[in-house]
């Protein structure tokens, strides 16, 4: 009797736990994966992969202007020198001189080198921004994740407090029964067991929705807690295009288009390495001149001036080896970057079968349980009234409600999996569902 007294007792520990969930700020699913995509160090990262291959770009278009420097210069000069006679006598010149020069240099034919680099660079970043799409789906389907699991645990806690309940009521109905001496002593002990697995199911729940509203807040990286609205529980679970359509997509989703760009780069690469093969013409201009005029050739004093142009033709006819080194490397990776390619669209093959298989196996799976959830209160609650009325053993009330307790349990997670599977989808196919 003293364990019956400690179970009636013991919800006050539970309410006083209930407010642990009440100090997170609800966020609904498109904020989280809005700061979670602007925070994550994986699409900063893929953000300043693109920024560096764009100025890669910039500077391949730029390789094909003249460099242009600049110099300019001032000496000064004073002392003692030795005259025709071996006699010395103080330096009589000006003191100061000044010079000043502009020199250009471009290279007028580099067998297409600096094109192929610049296709290489434009492909590098389509392949930066394909893999940013890529990194930003991987963390929307990491929150979603988290997401949907505070949802699963915060279902969980529904259900365990209605486990709860209907345990108090079976514990009064059979305490009833004892004191009327129309059951055992026993069907009351079972009756503390019960309310005493729904106590420790309800502090589960409770346990496991803090554990999932800290983890979506660290991907969400806010300095406040955060937790799933509850208009999100209903969110429609069905995809908006069809098992072709998402086919399609999948076969151009970002981690597809990433090996593409790369096997483009790869090719790119090939050609580059066969420019080693032919001459390099450049042309080189330089003026300058040197004087007294303090102002570097803009005053009135004279400045003399000299300019020189050079045409160069170098053919690189043997390198010991390099060139041929070069395109075997490159060769070498057009061929992996072709079997990447081709592993990453069976991979998408693969993935969309296994995701989509999951989707509409939890959907079944939905609908089952909702079933099995109904028919299972209803049993429950047949076998309640039946033991009240003394036509059934609290035994069969237990099997009921335990198996309620599993229906209950499996329509979550089929929830659950269905979201999950739908995320994985919209990863794959880079669209949202």
């Amino acid at each position: 009797m003293k364990r019956l007294v400690l179970a009636l007792l013991f919800p006050t520990a539970l309410a006083a736990q209930a407010s642990a969930d009440s100090v997170a700020r609800p966020i609904s699913l498109d904020e989280a994966v809005r700061l979670a995509q602007r925070n994550s160090p994986s699409t900063v990262q893929a953000a300043g992969t693109i920024r560096n291959n764009a100025a890669a770009v910039r500077t391949a278009y730029l390789s094909f202007v003249p460099s242009v420097s600049f110099s300019t210069g001032a000496s000064k000069q004073g002392g003692d020198r030795f005259d025709s006679q071996g006699q010395l006598v103080p330096f009589t010149g000006a003191p100061w001189s000044y010079s000043s020069g502009m020199t250009f240099n471009v290279q007028l034919f580099d067998g297409g080198n600096r094109f192929f680099e610049l296709k290489s660079a434009k492909a590098n970043v389509a392949a930066a921004e394909a893999n940013e799409t890529l990194q930003q789906y991987n963390v929307a389907l990491n929150v979603k994740q988290q997401y949907y699991g505070v949802l699963a645990a915060r279902e969980s806690e529904s259900a365990a407090k209605a486990q709860f309940e209907q345990a108090q009521e079976q514990l009064k109905t059979a305490s009833a029964k004892v004191a009327a001496g129309a059951a055992t002593k026993s069907d009351s002990l079972r009756a503390v067991i019960l309310v005493g697995n729904a106590q420790l199911a309800l502090l589960q729940a409770r346990n496991s929705l803090n554990i999932a509203n800290a983890s979506l807040t660290r991907l969400v990286a806010t300095p406040f807690v955060v937790t799933a609205t509850a208009s999100d529980t209903s969110e429609s679970l069905a995809l908006s295009a069809d098992s072709t359509e998402i086919t399609g997509f999948a076969l151009r989703g970002p981690a597809v288009q990433q090996a593409e760009e790369a096997y483009t780069a790869a090719r790119v690469g090939v050609r580059s390495s066969l420019t080693g093969y032919l001459p390099t013409i450049s042309l080189n201009y330089n003026r300058g001149g040197n004087g007294l005029d303090s102002r570097f050739g803009w005053g009135d004093n004279r400045y003399a001036y000299s300019e020189t142009m050079r045409f160069s033709l170098q053919f690189p006819f043997f390198n010991q080896g390099s060139r041929e080194e070069q395109v075997v490397r490159s060769r070498v990776a057009e061929t992996v970057a072709q079997a990447q390619l081709r592993d990453a669209r069976f991979l998408a093959q693969q993935q969309l079968t296994q995701y989509l298989s999951a989707f509409r196996t939890a959907e079944q799976r939905i609908q089952i349980q909702l079933a099995s959830v109904e028919a299972a209160e209803e049993d429950l609650r047949v076998q309640q009234r039946r033991y009240q009325l003394g036509a059934s053993t609290f035994l069969d009330v237990l099997n009921s409600q335990l198996t309620l307790n599993q229906a209950r349990g499996a329509l979550i997670q089929a929830r659950f999996d269905a979201r999950v599977a739908k995320a994985q989808i919209e990863t794959l196919t880079g669209k949202d569902m």
